[in-house]
Parts: structure tokens; sequence; C-alpha cells
């Protein structure tokens, strides 16, 4: 059985991953003063929400993991591509906000 993705559920999803990875990305540049941070370390985090392969399978068997991952990207639904992509913009959403802030002068961020 297939499951069916509604439309308040993609809905809350696409402003749950937005604002989740809006947060992380703009305390980790807050932090680490590194303002595109979260935004290069987000593709990492979709590889592991989406692939079903060991993580120490990438250094042990390469070839096989990364055929594994390719199709598991292909077999996303457009749900799931708009809701990872919702995420991908809120991490650089962060590194532009924090990025304004520095430019009118706040020293914090």
């Amino acid at each position: 059985m297939d499951f069916l993705m509604g439309l308040p559920v993609l809905i809350i999803s696409i402003l749950l991953f937005l604002i989740l990875f809006f947060g992380i990305g703009f305390l980790l540049n807050m932090i680490l003063r590194s303002t595109w941070v979260m935004a290069i370390i987000y593709p990492i985090v979709v590889i592991l929400i989406v692939d079903n392969v060991e993580f120490w399978d990438y250094f042990t068997a390469p070839i096989v993991s990364f055929q594994a991952l390719g199709a598991d990207l292909i077999s996303l639904k457009p749900a799931d591509f708009i809701i990872l992509a919702s995420g991908l913009l809120g991490a650089i959403l962060s590194g532009i906000i924090i990025k304004l802030l520095r430019a009118k002068g706040y020293r914090m961020f």
C-alpha cells in the first residue's frame, strides 16, 4: 500500500524543514562564525535521511553504496523533493540573514 501524502502534511513538513534548518544553520553560523556552514553540511544530512546504507559502507564498499544512494535519490517522490528543498532553502536563508546582520554591524553574529 502506497502512502499518499495529503496537502496539510506536505505544508506542515515544508514549514518544519524550512524552520528547522534555518534555526540550526543560524545557530551554527553564530557559533562557528562561518556564514555558509549549514548550506555545506545540508547535502550530507540529506544523504543520511534518504539512504538505506550504513555510513561505514561508503568507505568499505563505495561502488555499491553510491549506486544504492543514486537509486534512492531517483526514487524520491516530488513531495519528498519539495520537502528536502525547503530544508536547503532554510539553510541558505540562515546564511543570508547572518550576512545581513553582520553587514548592519551586529557583532554578535
